[in-house]
């Protein structure tokens, strides 16, 4: 008997250091992987050019519950008002100050009250690069929301987002508390999650992730040890010395919470009208697949690909500007 439970002891100390050292490797993989900055994508980085800044809104803030002063831009409606608002959401590395102005002030000129967010770890709220906990975006737009209906209380809103934003924008209509608040979502060349078909890799060279530390905090969230999440994943192809504008890398917690969870979870779980836009000259996403990819899940998705504009095109060709603004001015009230 002795001898029996001396066995099973050993057998459980031998199994238990392997687990440690398992986790050991683990945490390693974690600390020494390098994220490498991906080379300027000249693209992405141009697309500032002609832009008229004169009519940027001046940076507004509002707080969070945790107590964090956010970001925002506010576009009054010129001319006749619309009867609809915009709720606008950058994409990756960018801010209610970038080059999405050229849009969000084409919304408000067609009479569509427009508020741009500085999206938590971008901009000017809070740190940049990281959050707190995946979910906290969400908490920030619940918030963000509360704060225009003190205004407007009646005002139909729909949720634009723009590439890592458009991913977030699924995420947000996919989810129950949420998807009430806006009556349409609008996805512009959107991030549909890493097993999208719509993905080019690496985004054409756009973001580099850190495989070894991305997959190593996903085993130990496995294990349930959840650490280290705020250690940088992803790294994007922003100009140097360009950090008081742009964000260069994003962590763990950050990547995985601005992004949908998978088109495949979130588009069957979406309740109002939502809306495509793709690029047809797309330089980090394959647009023509858009339509195939998200009609196969949900058929009732409007897909639309404008030709001869690039990723950030989208957000800054007149061509583009005026069809989406003109789109989203007629069916302000969700109208799918």
């Amino acid at each position: 008997m002795a001898i029996r439970l001396l066995r099973g002891a050993l057998s459980l100390l031998k199994w238990g250091l392997c687990a440690v050292g398992a986790v050991a490797l683990l945490l390693t993989a974690l600390i020494a992987t390098p994220l490498e900055r991906p080379a300027e994508m000249r693209s992405v980085s141009d697309s500032a050019k002609g832009i008229d800044w004169s009519t940027l809104p001046s940076l507004e803030r509002f707080q969070a519950r945790d107590g964090t002063w956010l970001g925002y831009r506010h576009y009054a409606p010129k001319g006749q008002a619309s009867g609809g608002g915009v709720v606008f959401i950058h994409g990756s590395s960018g801010s209610s100050g970038t080059v999405n102005h050229a849009l969000t002030a084409a919304f408000a000129a067609r009479g569509v009250e427009t508020w741009a967010l500085d999206m938590r770890g971008h901009g000017a709220s809070g740190t940049r690069g990281d959050i707190g906990y995946v979910g906290q975006l969400e908490d920030d737009l619940v918030d963000f929301v509360a704060l225009v209906r003190k205004t407007a209380p009646d005002l139909p809103l729909t949720l634009i987002g723009h590439s890592a934003g458009g991913g977030f924008s699924l995420r947000v209509a996919a989810t129950p508390i949420m998807q009430d608040m806006f009556v349409r979502t609008v996805l512009l060349a959107p991030y549909l999650g890493y097993d999208a078909p719509t993905n080019k890799p690496n985004s054409g060279g756009w973001a580099n992730a850190d495989r070894p530390r991305f997959f190593g905090l996903a085993a130990l969230r496995k294990l349930g040890i959840d650490c280290c999440s705020q250690l940088p994943v992803l790294a994007f192809a922003v100009p140097p010395n360009y950090e008081k504008i742009l964000v260069s890398t994003y962590s763990d917690r950050l990547m995985r919470n601005f992004a949908t969870r998978g088109y495949r979870v979130d588009l069957p779980n979406v309740t109002r009208p939502i809306t495509i836009f793709g690029a047809a000259d797309d330089e980090i996403m394959i647009s023509d697949k858009y339509a195939e990819a998200v009609q196969a899940v949900k058929p009732s998705v409007d897909v639309k690909v404008i030709e001869g504009i690039n990723h950030m095109g989208i957000v800054t060709n007149p061509k583009a500007v005026s069809a989406i603004a003109e789109d989203v001015a007629t069916r302000g009230a969700g109208q799918s």
